[in-house]
Parts: structure tokens; sequence; C-alpha cells
């Protein structure tokens, strides 16, 4: 008989790890095993990635989970590889062949046309192998189910993108780059320029450079966590407040620190902000978001004092100067 396996003591960990999916792991998988390796009590993530992309994928633990629904919003950057003439039941790699055409000539005008035409605000209707729902089904269920649903498009924009001709696997194909909004599907991106060019397409690979501020340069493999010791995972983790970099501080002394954590709001000098990160002057520490209306800062998501006494207290711990 085996041995029983030994429980995991979790403990409280507050940061943002970001991690450089690999491919074949789901978001969720990749979550569990951070969690994991970090002994974390509490840990969830920014928006998920395929299983067949990698890339960035920043996951927040303990308080650091409060604000990653801000994340959601913010736009990403993807490299994607779309092969010419052949379309799937998925849109990638992954799905069953549904259509083969031939692949028409393809100059560098014809790229420069793709990259004006695809670049800017758009609608785009979302693949039927996604996760949103109708009817409070998935539209992945219908599609596993051989059923194909009416779906509303989308508006999206498409910031930047850069296009060139390559080969995959011997097929001619297309290398783009592509800076987005939230909500779009390179996926289908890369099958509407198959389409432009009358030949359908499908992507063999992507994977996500950047989203918000955070670039995959800043990011950890699982190879290399899971070669660290505990305090160098932690170390790798950046501070809750990084999930805010668009939000002005605003700074309170210690009488108005505590009674803002209670929910209360507290009067000042302040112009009219939309979102605030808030600090404690003493010690330097966040306590949350807010916004600021006619000279009152209006808690938002706030800490809890045991979040911001561990955060302080966490080995790795830095001093904020807002």
């Amino acid at each position: 008989m085996s041995a029983p396996r030994a429980r995991v003591v979790r403990r409280p960990v507050h940061g943002v790890l970001l991690f450089d999916k690999p491919l074949g792991l789901s978001s969720n998988d990749a979550l569990q095993k951070c969690k994991w390796l970090l002994r974390a009590e509490k840990a969830g993530h920014t928006g998920t990635l395929d299983p067949l992309a990698t890339g960035v994928l920043p996951l927040c633990f303990g308080a650091a989970t409060k604000f990653s629904q801000l994340h959601l919003d913010a736009d990403k950057t993807y490299e994607a590889v779309a092969v010419l003439g052949v379309r799937t039941s998925t849109g990638d790699a992954e799905g069953q062949v549904i259509a083969e055409r031939a692949v028409p000539g393809i100059a560098p005008a014809d790229l420069q046309a793709l990259e004006r035409r695809f670049t800017g605000a758009q609608r785009q209707v979302p693949p039927m192998h996604s996760a949103l729902k109708k009817d409070g089904k998935a539209l992945y269920e219908y599609a596993r189910a051989g059923q194909e649903v009416e779906r509303e498009g989308r508006d999206i924009v498409v910031h930047q993108l850069s296009i060139a001709a390559t080969v995959d696997a011997g097929r001619p194909a297309l290398r783009f780059t592509a800076r987005v909004s939230k909500g779009t599907y390179i996926r289908t991106l890369g099958e509407d320029l198959g389409e432009a060019l009358g030949c359908g397409a499908h992507l063999s690979f992507l994977r996500r450079t950047a989203t918000g501020p955070f670039d995959v340069s800043q990011c950890v493999t699982l190879e290399a966590l899971e070669a660290m010791g505990e305090e160098e995972r932690e170390a790798a983790l950046l501070p809750p407040e990084a999930l805010l970099p668009g939000h002005p501080r605003v700074m309170l002394g210690a009488e108005d620190a505590g009674r803002f954590l209670s929910g209360l709001r507290r009067r000042g000098a302040w112009t009219d902000m939309p979102a605030v990160a808030v600090f404690g002057d003493s010690p330097p520490a966040l306590l949350g978001t807010g916004h600021v209306k006619a000279g009152e800062l209006i808690p938002g998501r706030l800490l809890s004092p045991i979040e911001i006494q561990q955060i302080l207290q966490s080995p790795t711990a830095t001093t904020t100067t807002p």
C-alpha cells in the first residue's frame, strides 16, 4: 500500500506572479500548480489563456485577488501564426479540418492591405468554441454537441497589427503580431485574415507577449518556479498594487487611514478622480482603492488590517513610496 500523500500546509501569501504559461496547460491548472508551489491560501487569475496558447498569465494571491477584475480590461499583445488554406472546427490546430482551399499568391501589398483593413475599431463575432454564454450555457457546450447558435458581434479594437508571410510545416502561413482590446479573439482574427485572402486559415501558434503593463520578459516559467526555494518563489511576487498602475495615489495619515479601512469617507483637497489607490503613510502600505468626488475620498475595494499586517511582515516586504 502506498504511503498517504503529505498534506500541504497553506499560508497567507499576497502578491502577483507573472507566469509564463506553458503549452497544453489550462489557466486553472497553471493557477493550481503555482498555488501549490507557494502553499498559498487564496489565489485567482486575471483572465484565461487557451491550453494551446502560451505566455503572460498574471496570477493573483491573497490580497491581490481583490483587484484581479480590474486587469480584465487591459489591452493585450499576441504573436500568432495562421496556416492558410485550411479551416478547422475550433479555429486552431486542435480542431477537425472542415475545409481546404487553394492559397492565392500573396504580395507585400496584400499584407499591407490586410493590416489597414483589420486595424482599428471593428465588430467581431465570437467563435463557437469559447466560454461565452448563451441562454445560460457556454458556447463550447453547443459546439461539442454539434450545434451552431447565433452570436452577436462585439465591438473590439485592434490597436496595432503587423503581418508577414511565412511557412508552417510546409504550408503557406501568416505570422502576425496584434495589440488588441479586451474581448478580442485572436483565433477569430486569424480566421478572418484567411477569409479576406479567399482561402481561410486556422491558428497553429499563439503566444501572449504582454497584458496591460506586464511583459513576457518579466514572467517566470513553471520550470524556473519549481527549481526555486520557497523564499525565492515569494520574492518573485509583485506587490498587490502592481495591478493598479493607472490609479493616482492618495496618501492618508494614521487616523484617516484607520477610518478609511472602516469604510468611512474622508474629506480632503483632492480633485475628482474616478479611481485611486489609497496608501497609509505610517507605515507605508496599500489600503485599497476608491474614488474622489466633490472633495470626498470614497472607499472601494479594501484590504483588511490582517492582510496589511501580513504583507508588512512578509520576508520580502519592501517600503512602498507613493
